[in-house]
């Protein structure tokens, strides 16, 4: 087939040939950056981060200790890498850590990361689950208190409710109560902060109104808040856990061991041991373990690992080779120049982790929001209480009022603007087609002004079709088929497909064998026929993909294909740029191929050849324009853009490092939706902008009348549970 296309196979996952499992632990416990820490490069586990804030406060932190390097924070790993001098060790990392207000950990190479993350979850859903049963059995009693209760029946009823509620919020608040020590140990403040004292100042009031047998307790109020409050936490929690790192399905890839060749036979050893100069054996249906360059044996190899291409390559001596391509028919030994951490595929890991770690510092909405909100809370109901007590002397009155403004500010309705609105976002997405796994995925992409996409695979199925089949005599078609139905290769497959559709009968070829690297030959009438690349059967090598069919004492025939287009892929095009949006086209295809698909689909900005790090870099270079790109891609090779770019989006039938890496998942084959889906976001991040708007607007009705005295924690309670449902209803406006 064509010198430049014949010998490709479909896309390649990790092959069953490869022993990948030791690797892949090694490394997914390390954040897919080295198997184990060398030279002074240590792990922290970082359980309690959970916004940029807290990524910039540790980073500063660990930068600061003397001999450290390097530091960098992955927010969805919740770890930390250092580089540092031999002499600092993981004990002063941790206490450096500690001393700003935060939990740290040694990271432990034989445990995957993913024990913890469970456990954490675990423990929340289980507070979150006494906080739900305390809060409906106070919620009963209250109701008796409402409708008319009084003097020893009302006082019996709140004592019992106390009895519920005390161990039950000590149980299900620790986490906020934790959270909330800390920064104040260290002298920050955080959400958690408000929080904690509105529920103290609610039971502590509570507990004084019962003891002196008056008519309001706020108990429920207080459990209700820890279980409304406690789900927020455990849904942030879930969003998290299933968002992997992408650099740690990379790193899945890596094969572990390798077959040495030596003077005494061979050798299997691990990778990590292989030097320079050594030579190993790649069987066929083998992952390469190392870069190096080939000098012996002739195959075809998959290399969309890193290039994108669906059509494999011919592999002969002299051709330079690379970690994660796949030896498809034939043997061969391969001259190592790079193994371990210095291969291309393990390059391309790292380039993903930091890739990853940048887009985590994105600040959010309600983060911004947040950081507004914390400290005016605490001074508006300090300044109350204070002034109510300086006025009154009355201490139970003014702290009844610093109650109910800090329980009317609590953060219920900022906490639910974004979240209601996602939810909303999702299920209209959803039904579209498409999956949301990011939190903050629908801010980062209402903000897109660029789209980059991948060729092969994404605009395209990466499967070729035969070009005007109709225009071939049905003998010929018939021959072809009958050459490849002996052969797996994506040319051979298409051949087949196009006799079939047009209802061609394949010939009957005769002691049909495969060579590796060139085609499929055989008996037909007599005669030798073969099938495969142009130098094979003596024809000029075409521009296009192609295949050639020569038949003993005839010229032969070519066969032209083209990658099959994916459905919607010109609506997709077409409605972006309809709403404002650059679209430029990056691919690791032959620049005709690539020049000739872009002018096809009405792309202009166009980049051919690229390699994983290409993209990557051209990626940045848009984003140091000022741009805000979102990336649609679906192999190995596009995930260091993927994760990298301010958004990205991957078809389903992508490889799983790249579906990770990605924002938002395709469902389906028809990619129309693109186009609705930043439509759609924009819409949503409209409505989350109008949910902080009300909730502005009620703090600035509800606070002054809790500062005059007009609210008692009760009615503060019922005005936050009223300005959440507004929030809500307004979230459903989006469907």
């Amino acid at each position: 087939m064509s010198d430049s296309t014949f010998p490709e196979a479909p896309t390649a996952s990790a092959c069953p040939a490869c022993d990948a499992a030791p690797m892949a632990r090694r490394l997914a416990a390390s954040g897919a950056l080295d198997d184990k820490p060398e030279r002074g490069g240590l792990m922290l586990s970082l359980p309690g981060i959970h916004c940029a804030l807290c990524i910039t406060t540790v980073e500063k932190a660990l930068m600061a200790h003397p001999g450290v390097r390097s530091a960098r924070v992955n927010l969805t790993l919740r770890r930390a890498t250092v580089e540092a001098e031999s002499e600092v060790t993981a004990e002063a990392l941790v206490k450096t850590v500690n001393a700003v207000g935060y939990e740290a950990h040694e990271m432990d190479p034989s445990a995957l990361s993913t024990t913890a993350t469970d456990r954490q979850g675990r423990e929340l859903l289980m507070r979150l689950a006494v906080g739900g049963f305390a809060a409906m059995n106070v919620m009963l009693l209250s109701v008796a208190v409402w409708s008319g209760a009084a003097d020893a029946t009302r006082d019996l009823f709140h004592w019992i409710s106390a009895a519920i509620a005390i161990p039950a919020i000590a149980f299900s608040g620790q986490p906020f109560f934790r959270n909330a020590w800390m920064a104040l140990r260290h002298g920050r403040l955080n959400m958690d902060v408000p929080i904690t004292l509105a529920i103290l100042l609610a039971l502590g009031t509570s507990l004084y109104e019962t003891a002196h047998s008056g008519e309001h307790a706020y108990f429920d109020a207080a459990i209700s808040l820890t279980f409304f409050l406690l789900a927020g936490r455990y849904l942030d929690h879930r969003t998290r856990a299933i968002a992997r790192s992408a650099a740690e399905e990379l790193a899945a890839l890596e094969v572990a061991r390798a077959d040495r060749l030596t003077t005494d036979g061979e050798q299997t050893v691990d990778v990590a041991d292989l030097v320079a100069g050594d030579l190993i054996r790649v069987r066929p249906g083998g992952r390469m373990p190392v870069d190096g360059v080939i000098t012996e044996g002739t195959s075809e190899l998959d290399r969309s690992l890193l290039t994108g291409e669906t059509l494999p390559v011919f592999a002969e001596p002299g051709r330079i080779v690379s970690a994660g391509e796949v030896n498809l028919t034939g043997p061969l030994v391969v001259e190592v120049t790079a193994a371990g951490k210095d291969s291309s595929l393990h390059r391309m890991a790292d380039l993903v982790a930091m890739a990853e770690t940048t887009r985590n510092r994105y600040t959010s909405l309600a983060d911004k929001a947040a950081g507004l909100y914390a400290p005016g809370v605490h001074i508006l109901s300090l300044v109350a209480g204070l002034g109510w007590y300086s006025y009154t002397g009355d201490a139970r009155l003014a702290i009844n009022i610093a109650a109910a403004v800090l329980i009317i500010t609590c953060p219920c309705a900022l906490g639910l603007a974004v979240p209601a609105v996602t939810t909303a976002a999702s299920g209209r997405l959803f039904r579209k087609g498409m999956l949301i796994k990011s939190g903050t995925a629908l801010e980062r992409l209402a903000e897109v002004d660029t789209v980059v996409f991948d060729k092969t695979g994404t605009l395209t199925l990466g499967a070729p079709e035969l070009d005007a089949s109709e225009s071939h005599e049905r003998g010929e078609l018939a021959l072809a088929a009958g050459l490849a139905r002996a052969s797996s290769h994506p040319l051979s497959r298409a051949l087949c497909e196009a006799a079939k559709a047009a209802g061609i009968e394949a010939a009957d070829v005769s002691a049909i064998t495969e060579v590796p690297g060139y085609g499929t030959e055989g008996t037909w009438s007599g005669r030798r026929v073969r099938l495969g690349r142009a130098a094979w059967v003596g024809a000029e090598p075409s521009q296009k993909t192609a295949a050639w069919l020569a038949v003993e004492g005839k010229a032969p025939v070519c066969f032209t294909f083209t990658d099959r287009l994916r459905p919607g892929a010109e609506e997709a095009v077409r409605g972006l740029k309809e709403i404002g949006l650059h679209v430029a086209l990056i691919s690791g295809d032959a620049a005709p191929a690539v020049h000739a698909f872009a002018e096809r689909i009405g792309i202009e900005d166009v980049t051919a050849e690229a390699l994983p790090e290409q993209k990557a870099a051209r990626i940045s270079e848009l984003a140091a324009q000022g741009r805000k790109v979102l990336m649609v891609g679906d192999g190995l090779n596009d995930t260091a853009a993927l994760a990298a770019a301010h958004a990205s989006l991957s078809p389903a039938s992508a490889l799983d490092a790249a579906r990770v890496a990605s924002d938002l998942v395709l469902l389906g084959e028809d990619i129309s939706p693109v186009a609705s889906a930043v439509t759609t976001a924009r819409s949503a991040v409209h409505r989350i902008k109008e949910n902080f708007t009300i909730a502005t607007v009620y703090n600035f009705i509800a606070v002054p009348i809790a500062i005059a005295g007009w609210a008692t924690p009760l009615a503060a309670a019922l005005a936050m549970s009223a300005s959440s449902i507004t929030v809500s209803l307004n979230s459903l406006r989006l469907k």
